[in-house]
């Protein structure tokens, strides 16, 4: 139950940011989102109990480094590609690499998991692919949004990122509390301040920019918080994939709120997507 809350959390507050870094630079969102979610963890960690440990210490600021660097890119890809492609794509990579992972420590999920890997290499093919006709984007604010290289190799990178986090938030254990989250915003506040001082991008956003950064915030600390205490109690591999199906709240919003439109092969492939994600989460 809790990796499904995380998932809403997660798919909304993509979908959220996304249209913020539509309007203005995504580092101008986490930038404001992310110390406002550390103060909010700092103000719920003194009534969640638990003690800082130097183990929940080392990878909440992995967590922290990893989720910063995610959350930048994947808003590079949702602010110039268009989401209901890059969010799908990037959930099979969060879903399929903590199972490698999982895996090579141990965990042995049935066949169904190893069938919903390959459905979901398929879904990577297919979602990557641009359709001929100008359906294959979306249009906003005037100009088309492709899935051009650029877009794929942010989202990819931004998918191998967040894997690395969930992995992180899987090693934290039960008994640091809020505290070790407190820590993993404090790392990732650090990574996004120091990216947007190098690129000059600075500065605070005004008006509804701002405000959905204030939402950003919010969920960021639910779908956190709900994963870490879910990786408490559960598999690397079965709470990582329900976490990842994120992408069902993104595009439905997307479609609904923004009129979105994908050519049918690329629904094609969000639906492996989803399917893959389901079945991995099924069989572990």
């Amino acid at each position: 139950m809790l990796a499904l809350v995380a998932a809403i959390g997660y798919g909304v507050s993509d979908f959220i940011g996304g249209v913020a870094s539509r309007r203005v630079a995504a580092l101008r969102v986490v930038i404001v989102s992310y110390p406002l979610s550390l103060l909010i963890v700092l103000v719920i960690a003194p009534f969640a109990g638990g003690t800082l440990t130097s183990s929940s210490l080392v990878w909440g600021a992995v967590a922290g480094v990893a989720g910063g660097v995610a959350v930048w890119w994947f808003y590079l890809a949702l602010a110039s590609g268009p989401m209901s492609v890059v969010s799908p794509l990037t959930a099979v990579l969060v879903a399929g690499i903590p199972v490698l992972i999982g895996l090579a420590f141990g965990e042995r999920p049935g066949p169904i998991a190893y069938i919903g890997i390959v459905v979901a290499l398929v879904a990577v093919v297919l979602v990557s692919r641009e359709s001929p006709d100008e359906t294959a984007g979306e249009v906003a604010g005037g100009r088309v949004l492709r899935f051009t290289r650029t877009v794929a190799l942010l989202t990819v990178g931004s998918g191998v990122a967040f894997a690395l986090s969930f992995v992180s938030l899987h090693q934290i254990g039960d008994d640091g509390g809020m505290w070790a989250l407190a820590v993993s915003r404090a790392a990732a506040t650090a990574v996004v301040w120091l990216v947007a001082l190098s690129a000059g991008h600075f500065v605070l956003p005004h008006g509804e920019p701002l405000k959905l950064a204030v939402y950003v915030s919010f969920l960021d600390v639910l779908a956190n918080a709900a994963m870490m205490y879910a990786f408490q109690g559960g598999l690397l591999s079965l709470v990582s994939v329900i976490g990842s199906l994120y992408p069902a709240a993104t595009v439905l919003l997307a479609m609904v709120m923004l009129g979105e439109r994908v050519s049918r092969m690329q629904q094609a492939g969000m639906l492996l997507a989803l399917a893959a994600v389901g079945m991995i989460a099924v069989a572990s």
